[in-house]
Order: C-alpha cells, then structure tokens, then sequence
C-alpha cells in the first residue's frame, strides 16, 4: 500500500460503506492537529494584549489550560463547538456522494488549483500534512511536558 491509501488497521476492508466517512474523519483531524501546532508554538514568542496572558503570569503555553479554565476557555469551547455543529448537516449527506469528503467549498483565498491533477496533488498534500500533524502534536504536547521547556523543547 501507499501513503495515499494508507490503511494499517484495514477499516477499508472491513467497512467500505464508511470510508468517506473515515476520510472526512481524517481531514478533520488533520485540520485540527495543523492549527495546533501552530497554535501550540505562536504563543511561546507573541501573546494578546492582557495581564492575565501575558509571559509573566503564564510563562509555559501548557499551564494556560488551567490558568485560563475560567476566562478564555469558555470561548474556546464555543468556537469548536460551533465549527463542530456547522460540519452535522455535511456529516448526515455523506453517504449521498455530493461532495468530496472534506470539501465544503470554502476558498475564500483560491488556493485550490482548478487543474484536475493538481487537485489531487493538492488534497495528497493535505492528507500527507494532516497525518504528520496529528503526530507532531502529540510529540509537541509530551517534549513540553518531559522537559518543562517550551518550544523548542529541548
């Protein structure tokens, strides 16, 4: 098997009926992993404006979680909740093929080629960065926790 059909466990096999469930699953995920990587080292150089965000009062990104449980976790909270609620209704016609998994027709900067090869070169892309992703914030997460050093975690 490739990379582009990568299956160890073989739910393909098992249940195909599924598997534009499973690759919506794991764009999803992939999306999510990517964004917090990002969001898991932007902090360690640049904060918002705020006493209670700043370096001094949380001087690790990973003790903001229990310093800011109160305050802007509640928001965080809502913002997935409300991405999570957008993605039922494309979720429930997933079985009617009227889109591709993952495809909710949002490009608002065009990065999506118009070109059919060049698509699947760039969903490849997106699946390939969505996987290390999910790995990488693992890695993140534990090197930050072993070491108590933020990034680069050493």
């Amino acid at each position: 098997k490739t990379s582009e059909n990568f299956d160890p466990v073989g739910f393909s096999e098992r249940a195909p009926e599924w598997l534009n469930w499973f690759r919506e699953a794991e764009l999803k995920h992939g999306r999510q992993a990517m964004l917090a990587t990002v969001g898991l080292v932007v902090p360690e150089f640049v904060r918002i404006p705020g006493e209670q965000f700043s370096f001094e009062s949380i001087p690790n990104v990973l003790d903001a979680h229990d310093a800011l449980l109160d305050t802007s976790m509640k928001q965080i909270l809502l913002w997935i909740s409300l991405a999570e609620a957008m993605s039922f209704a494309a979720l429930s016609n997933m079985n009617e093929f009227d889109r591709a998994p993952g495809d909710f027709g949002f490009d608002p900067m065009g990065l999506f080629p118009t070109d059919p090869a060049k698509q699947d070169e760039m969903r490849l892309k997106e699946l390939k960065n969505g996987r290390l992703a999910m790995v990488a914030i693992g890695g993140m997460i534990h090197g930050a926790i072993v070491t108590g050093h933020g990034f680069p975690y050493l």
